[in-house]
């Protein structure tokens, strides 16, 4: 079994292309399956978050809630520079309102989930993220209405609900959280608690595998029906990862912070909380039914960017 695990470490990138392809195909030849595949988001989305959680030892958890200087830098790269960023870029789609609201809904709420994974995957201080995924779920949700007031007008915030925020924070976030405190704690003095932990350290490559899969092949047909229209965002965000990738390293040097808080950091900066403001775009009334479209297409793009930056973040922030 370890053979397995060393073979897919290394060669774990081309698998996750791989797991996107085969995701893209089942999505367009069986666009059957969408719905299944959309319910089983959170869960296997949880399940890969309990594996990356059970490698984070809680101590470290608690001791980034102390450092003031990383939690600065991503609190001020993600509500202050990004939405500067977020602003210029959505002015090329204001004339299409369901674009608009549907750009400024990914683009302005940061990711609190799989950005744990990538950041890990990429050498990061994936404890320290961790640490401030509660902060910027809050802040988030205090500020989205008042983002979209200011960029898109008082009516967008009529359909802004909390609901899907707290679910997932509890489903994806929390309840993963807790399994792991639970099983490391049982390691610490039974064989199999440590028995597990070892098993899902070796299985985090094929879960992500499993996520990315399943994820584009829940949404991949749908997108594909307006194409046409979607094309107008997609270079949007493709330079929203090209300029916080710039941006959150930047930070992080005027931060003085170390490499794994700095990949961190860019990681943050990079990825969004696509797959907790979907539900809320799907809520939006029918004449803005472009807007969860242009959300997903956000994830499409974000994921394939991620698998660059897993190689690209760690030559940029090199360890010293």
């Amino acid at each position: 079994m370890q053979r397995f695990v060393v073979w897919w470490n290394t060669h774990q990138i081309a698998l996750y292309l791989a797991a996107m392809i085969i995701g893209g195909l089942v999505g367009v030849l069986a666009p059957g399956t969408a719905p299944t595949l959309t319910a089983a988001t959170n869960p296997v989305l949880a399940l890969l978050l309990f594996a990356t959680f059970l490698g984070v030892p809680l101590v470290e958890i608690g001791r980034s809630l102390t450092d003031v200087r990383f939690l600065r830098v991503v609190l001020l790269v993600n509500f202050a520079f990004v939405p500067l960023l977020v602003w210029v870029l959505s002015r090329f789609v204001a004339d299409d309102r369901g674009l608009l609201i549907g750009v400024l809904l990914v683009l302005l709420t940061p990711c609190v989930d799989y950005v744990v994974v990538f950041t890990g995957l990429a050498g990061g201080a994936k404890a320290r993220l961790l640490g401030a995924t509660p902060l910027l779920m809050l802040l988030q949700i205090l500020l989205l209405p008042a983002y979209l007031w200011l960029f898109a007008g008082g009516d967008a915030v009529e359909h802004i609900e909390i609901g899907p925020f707290i679910e997932a924070f509890v489903v994806i976030i929390v309840l993963p959280l807790i399994a792991a405190a639970a099983v490391q704690s049982v390691a610490r003095r039974q064989q199999v608690g440590r028995a597990i932990e070892q098993a899902m350290a070796g299985a985090t490559v094929p879960l992500m595998m499993l996520t990315l899969a399943v994820v584009i092949g829940s949404q991949i047909a749908a997108v594909g029906g307006e194409v046409l229209t979607l094309l107008r965002v997609i270079p949007l965000y493709v330079v929203f990862l090209m300029v916080m990738l710039v941006a959150g390293l930047a930070a992080s040097r005027l931060g003085r912070l170390d490499a794994p808080e700095s990949r961190a950091v860019i990681f943050s900066g990079a990825t969004r909380n696509s797959l907790v403001v979907l539900p809320l775009a799907l809520a939006l009334p029918a004449d803005l039914s472009i807007a969860p479209l242009a959300v997903v297409t956000q994830t499409l793009v974000e994921l394939l960017g991620m698998v660059v930056f897993v190689r690209l973040v760690p030559k940029v922030a090199p360890d010293r």
